[in-house]
């Protein structure tokens, strides 16, 4: 049985206010937990101290014990200075994608062509 650190939604409809849970990997999203730790309130400011309230004695004996957090929940441990987060970086996502490239490539074809084009004198 693994055990995850996730947010569990709470409030009512367009106002979400969250719950950082410690769950049953297989449990629902907003179902059975074993353990409330904390608060996050995502309609806060981000500089204000109430956004997202931890319980840092019952985070660190959870991280200790294997639960894994999510990477929400990571975000605001690091924020709050319970654990360290490795920044992704996946620079394939911002590549274009097959036919974006076919157009790019056939635009600057066209392009060259032009230029090759006008390069020539008229006779």
């Amino acid at each position: 049985m693994s055990v995850k650190m996730r947010l569990s939604r709470g409030g009512s409809k367009k106002r979400p206010y969250y719950y950082v849970v410690i769950a049953n990997s297989t449990s629902p999203r907003d179902g059975k937990y074993i353990e409330q730790i904390g608060t996050f309130n995502p309609l806060l400011k981000k500089d204000n101290p109430e956004r997202s309230k931890l319980n840092a004695d019952r985070v660190k004996h959870w991280l200790s014990v294997g639960a894994q957090p999510t990477d929400r929940v990571m975000r605001l441990l690091d924020q709050a200075g319970l654990a360290k987060r490795e920044a992704s970086n996946n620079p394939e996502k911002a590549k274009p994608k097959k036919k974006a490239q076919e157009r790019t490539a056939a635009a600057e074809a066209a392009k060259a062509k032009a230029a090759a084009a006008a390069d020539k004198p008229a006779a």
